[in-house]
């Protein structure tokens, strides 16, 4: 098992509610491991921890642009 991570940037402003869905959306996913904010250095950084056989990183930020359509990875 391939488990690379990846790293999203959401809006600044996004509300920590909105934070809070994408979070659990995305560990709803088939294949995310992990994903969690960074709350107390960079809010609006995603980091995802994920199986590639079983999702991509684009299906992942096509997940995250459901709540923010203007997230874009940056990679790790």
């Amino acid at each position: 098992m391939d488990t690379p991570d990846i790293l999203i940037y959401v809006h600044p402003e996004l509300s920590a509610e909105g934070r809070s869905k994408i979070e659990n959306a995305l560990m709803g996913c088939a294949g995310v491991l992990a994903a969690d904010f960074d709350q107390h250095t960079h809010a609006h950084a995603l980091k995802v921890l994920y199986n590639s056989g079983v999702i991509s990183g684009k299906q992942i930020l096509a997940a995250v642009r459901q709540y923010d359509p203007a997230a874009s990875m940056v990679g790790l």
